[in-house]
């Protein structure tokens, strides 16, 4: 891959094509332009999904071995310039070198992963009601796929939506998010470059008022999968029910981190810095909300200050940066009226509670670490997603009270509890309303997984076999071998 994106065409039927408008891809690094990306117009996004449907029947007629071998092409050809895609990846998305280099290779992984289940999409044999016959309920591909993508992590959230639909025979047109385009765009030359048949695989660059609403409103598409903001989603579902289009939303989290005084402090410290700290906090899955147990939360404070002031604010190009910038000008001011909220409703900072003094470049999207205490049940920095790396901490004197705190929300996507106790851990997977739980771990999921969340965290889900059902619906055949006339087994005459 060279370093410049021919960031200007988007893939559409089998071809890069340009568009009259364009729209400026910021450095958050640096908060300067490095490229110039083109805007799709409704016109266009029907193009791609006239495109995709024309092209289904042929690819999922093929065999699922045959499918499976583009997608291990695709793998391939990611690890063969995982550098460079890193690289790309945080020029225009933020994270650091490290981390980018982890989301390229979660990326292949998910075309490995899931062209295993070229031999693995089973249908069931059921016993008739009558003799001579079977019922054979056959999982087949659901059509095409409408999908969707936020800015956190463009290159593998790519991956996550076209991987499962390609083995399970579906095509697809995809919209990256109007300030990540170039890692989709640069798959896109991945998928072309695999030998993918035309309108297989449409990507897409421009704006969800017209091409998110262009493709949600669309009565060509089988399917919706997003990953975005609860707002986005709740709009996307509206307009996809006006065609009754099936939707998959995996929407914002709002993570609680319970630790328990019989738990490891040290490993629970270093895993909460983990959790809160990486992607600068833009994950959905971050432990956004921590409950400490009274007895140890002094000592937890003070050793989770000292492991956020050692983390290194750096350029994102270097390997000794741990924290690099927010995703652009606008989710830096989110965070910052999250935090000035806090202390207006009597929070304390303790570290951080702006940007960085001497930030790596005067332009950049800086953040510093930021630790808040004196938080109360209700306030709204336990209660809304900041999306940052940012962290109130609140301590708490029962495990009831711990389940209390983290059941006290509209979100539901994903919790944390630290204890060694089987009795509470049980407890927490019972009573705990969320759809990941992680035991004395963190994330990121596991390909084998299910990400899914409740509540105002989505529908629908992704990973493993049960996110693969997404992309496939079940078609009921009634096989008759008997020679008698169907009236004749009508179990009632009619």
């Amino acid at each position: 891959m060279n370093d410049t994106i021919p960031s200007r065409e988007m893939l559409i039927d089998g071809r890069f094509r340009d568009a009259g408008e364009t729209r400026p891809v910021i450095n958050p690094a640096t908060g300067e332009a490095f490229a110039e990306v083109a805007l799709a117009d409704a016109a266009m996004t029907a193009e791609a999904i006239a495109a995709a449907r024309r092209a289904q029947p042929a690819w999922g007629a093929l065999a699922p071995l045959e499918r499976a071998g583009y997608m291990r092409r695709i793998a391939a050809a990611i690890r063969s310039e995982a550098e460079a895609y890193a690289r790309l990846i945080v020029r225009e998305q933020g994270k650091p070198i490290n981390e980018a280099r982890g989301e390229v290779d979660g990326a292949a992984g998910f075309f490995d992963f899931f062209a295993e289940y070229a031999r693995r999409i089973q249908g069931e044999i059921l016993p008739s009601d009558h003799a001579g016959e079977q019922i054979w309920i056959q999982r087949v591909p659901i059509g095409v796929v409408g999908a969707i993508i936020p800015w956190n992590y463009p290159f593998a959230l790519v991956a996550r939506k076209v991987a499962p639909a390609l083995i399970a025979g579906d095509t697809i047109v995809l919209k990256s998010h109007e300030d990540t385009p170039l890692s989709a765009l640069a798959m896109a030359r991945i998928f072309q470059a695999a030998g993918l048949p035309a309108g297989v695989v449409n990507i897409l660059t421009g704006t969800g008022a017209v091409v998110g609403e262009a493709l949600c409103n669309s009565a060509d598409l089988d399917l919706i999968t997003m990953t975005g903001s609860v707002p986005t989603g709740k709009r996307i579902m509206g307009n996809a029910a006006k065609n009754l289009t099936p939707v998959s939303l995996e929407l914002g989290g709002k993570a609680p981190f319970i630790v328990m005084a019989d738990s490891d402090v040290d490993m629970a410290v270093r895993s909460a810095v983990t959790s809160r700290y990486m992607n600068c906090g833009q994950v959905c899955i971050c432990n956004e909300r921590t409950y400490v147990e009274r007895s140890v939360y002094d000592e937890f404070v003070e050793k989770f200050v000292a492991a956020s002031k050692a983390l290194r604010i750096g350029d994102p190009m270097e390997d000794s940066t741990d924290l690099g910038p927010k995703i652009s000008r606008a989710e830096l001011e989110k965070v910052e009226a999250r935090v000035a909220e806090a202390v207006g409703e009597g929070a304390e900072i303790v570290i951080g509670g702006g940007r960085p003094e001497n930030p790596p470049h005067p332009g950049g999207f800086y953040y510093s670490p930021t630790v808040i205490t004196g938080v109360r049940p209700g306030m709204g920095i336990l209660k809304s997603e900041v999306f940052g790396p940012v962290v109130p901490i609140m301590p708490f004197d029962s495990f009831d009270e711990a389940v209390s705190h983290a059941n006290d929300g509209r979100y539901g996507l994903s919790a944390y509890l630290f204890t060694n106790d089987i009795a509470k851990i049980m407890r927490t997977v019972n009573e705990v309303a969320f759809g990941e739980i992680y035991v004395n771990r963190v994330g990121p999921e596991s390909l084998q997984g299910f990400h899914v969340g409740y509540h105002d965290s989505g529908l629908g889900g992704d990973d493993g076999s049960h996110g693969l059902e997404t992309y496939l619906r079940k078609k009921t055949v009634y096989v008759n071998y008997s020679g008698a006339p169907t009236s004749a087994l009508m179990p009632y005459g009619g």
